[in-house]
């Protein structure tokens, strides 16, 4: 496939004044975020404006307008963080879209309220598009499935499309560079804006096109191998019966990386579960956390325990653990996974 031409509907090259006040596209900043969003316009084009952040900024609903009939398209947030504000759309007139795998036990039903949701461990957003669109833009499901570190999911998407094994590395390794990006306590952390980034990917209908010839994924690989390199020898500062938790430093790189390093070591010991902190500006923990056993010990389980905590049942977080929770979040966390050990740690 070649790239998609760019245009009015499309938006890439639209300034914001032009946009329309009423009509956004809400999303998470990271890889399935993107990639939801990105096959949802390539089938269905609308202009809108965007509303992102970095991964943990879900929170995202409060900062719509108030007081208008707003269409709203939602990919990637958990509802249970944004359901007042969704209520409040949809009291006012609105119209919303909602796509998602967090949890969401504060769903309702509401005749202006589509909601497409699916908390299995093997599902995203970019897999719920993917079923939405029937499978028009999948390879671009499979990037957002790889990059939710959902390496079964996208290895068998990728496998309907007959690519060769070669496109599929490639494809695993531009979710891992786009979920990577949107790792930090703020903007300024990451090497690009999430909205910058989609910007980028808005002219690509092909996902191997846009790895072929977008300068600014050349420019995230780089930084996302360079990052890689500082994690050698990174060792657990705590070891627990059901795993490990890991303290980073207060580093803009440790930020970036505390999804990597907690996705590949979920990867390579499946039957154990690891957190993995970095320190934040303000003294508190940025919190990652997996589960070796989600569908017994659901992550988000145990993230929810905390102000700011949620997720999904393979993997969940606390945006601004405060040092002084530090000890009580170890404690809870060894004694929740242990019921899933097996004897052994990290």
């Amino acid at each position: 496939m070649k790239p998609a031409a760019s245009g009015p509907d499309a938006g890439p090259r639209t300034l914001p004044e032009a946009l329309p006040d009423a009509v956004f596209d809400v999303f998470n900043g990271d890889a399935d975020g993107i990639c939801a969003l990105h096959q949802l316009r390539l089938a269905e084009p609308k202009r809108a404006r965007l509303l992102t952040g970095v991964k943990r900024d879900i929170a995202l609903l409060e900062r719509l307008p108030a007081g208008a009939a707003l269409d709203v398209t939602v990919l990637d947030i958990s509802l249970d963080c944004n359901a007042a504000p969704l209520k409040r759309i949809l009291d006012a007139g609105g119209r919303v879209a909602y796509f998602d795998h967090h949890s969401a036990s504060l769903a309702f039903s509401h005749p202006r309220l589509d909601f497409f949701w699916d908390d299995d461990a093997q599902v995203c957003s970019s897999i719920l598009v993917d079923r939405h669109l029937g499978g028009r833009f999948r390879a671009w499901a499979a990037v957002g499935a790889f990059g939710d570190n959902l390496d079964a999911a996208g290895r068998a998407l990728a496998a309907q499309l007959g690519l060769a094994e070669a496109e599929v590395l490639a494809l695993r390794e531009l979710g891992s560079v786009l979920n990577y990006n949107a790792y930090g306590e703020q903007l300024a952390d990451l090497h690009m804006e999430p909205e910058a980034l989609y910007r980028a990917v808005q002219a690509y209908a092909d996902p191997l096109a846009f790895i072929a010839g977008a300068p600014q994924y050349r420019a995230l690989l780089e930084g996302y191998h360079a990052d890689r390199a500082r994690m050698a020898g990174l060792q657990p500062r705590w070891r627990t019966p059901g795993g490990a938790v890991f303290l980073l430093p207060a580093a803009p790189w440790a930020r970036r990386v505390s999804g990597i390093l907690a996705n590949e070591l979920i990867a390579a010991r499946r039957a154990l579960s690891c957190a993995v902190l970095s320190e934040n500006r303000d003294g508190s923990y940025l919190v990652s956390v997996r589960s070796g056993e989600p569908a017994q010990l659901p992550a988000c389980a145990l993230c929810e325990r905390f102000r700011g905590g949620g997720g999904r049942r393979a993997a969940a977080g606390i945006t601004s653990l405060p040092a002084a929770q530090l000890e009580h979040f170890v404690a809870a966390f060894s004694a929740y996974f242990a019921a899933g050990a097996g004897g052994h740690a990290c």
